[in-house]
């Protein structure tokens, strides 16, 4: 159960998010999965009264309280505008640049964790590999895609031990789900092994509150790993546009 000032805070805070909402020249509505866990979602659902909606409309744009994105945007872009606090990211691709590791490599370590910065945690190796695998070497979205499992798993043999962090935050008798054990095994045989074991090597040691590290400095290895494509992400018809398109107007009605 959440404590009570906690509670407090966040009913406080969703009050204040709906005020501005009821202000903007157009309503918004929050998905389903969105607010999933702290309401049922099976539950019924309040909709805004009819004095509310006169005049106005839903939104079905970029929501005005965002930072507005370019009109072809790039990955660089994303980083700037749309994903959360992404230092961790940063450093970690900086750290895999430092001990020279491949070009491949870094740019997996860069992307490994965008799904939780821009998008959703649960399965975020899978979404943010899903995400990335019309851009990238299959190597590199394969490796995005694997960490989310070897991570629970040690690799004495490299130096990977199962991270203490994950005792405090899952408890001690925390087994990882089937699947999970399951692709791990299957990534365990695979040849891109070593390369999704290093973005969990470089995932454990990036998090410095005292480093800051600028997107910017991979401009070269995004430009030659990364197919940004002429109509901007979001805007191209690759598998994935939709999750770019997504990430760029979260609240769009439809």
């Amino acid at each position: 159960m959440a404590h009570p000032d906690l509670a407090t805070a966040s009913a406080q805070a969703d009050a204040l998010e709906e005020k501005m909402t009821r202000e903007l020249d157009e309503m918004v509505v929050k998905s389903v999965l969105y607010q999933s866990g702290d309401i049922d979602p099976a539950a019924p659902r309040g909709r805004p009264t009819e004095a509310e909606r006169k005049g106005r409309y839903f939104l079905m744009r970029e929501d005005p309280r965002l930072q507005k994105m370019p009109e072809k945007p790039t990955l660089i872009d994303f980083f700037r505008y749309r994903f959360g606090p992404s230092a961790h990211l940063l450093q970690s691709a900086r750290l895999a640049v430092r001990d020279g590791l491949p070009e491949k490599t870094v740019l997996a370590c860069l992307l490994h964790d965008i799904a939780v910065f821009g998008l959703i945690r649960s399965d975020h190796g899978y979404w943010g590999a899903q995400l990335i695998e019309p851009y990238v070497d299959e190597e590199v979205s394969w490796a995005v895609r694997a960490h989310q499992a070897l991570r629970f798993y040690p690799d004495e043999e490299v130096g990977y031990e199962y991270p203490e962090a994950y005792i405090r935050m899952f408890g001690p008798d925390y087994r990882p789900d089937p699947y999970v054990d399951r692709d791990y095994q299957e990534a365990r045989q695979h040849r891109w092994y070593m390369t999704a074991r290093n973005v969990t090597m470089y995932d454990f040691y990036a998090f410095d509150p005292d480093t800051t590290v600028d997107i910017e400095e991979f401009t070269d290895i995004i430009g030659r790993n990364f197919r940004q494509p002429e109509e901007g992400l979001g805007y191209d018809s690759s598998p994935s546009s939709h999750m770019w398109r997504t990430i760029i107007a979260p609240t769009r009605f439809l």
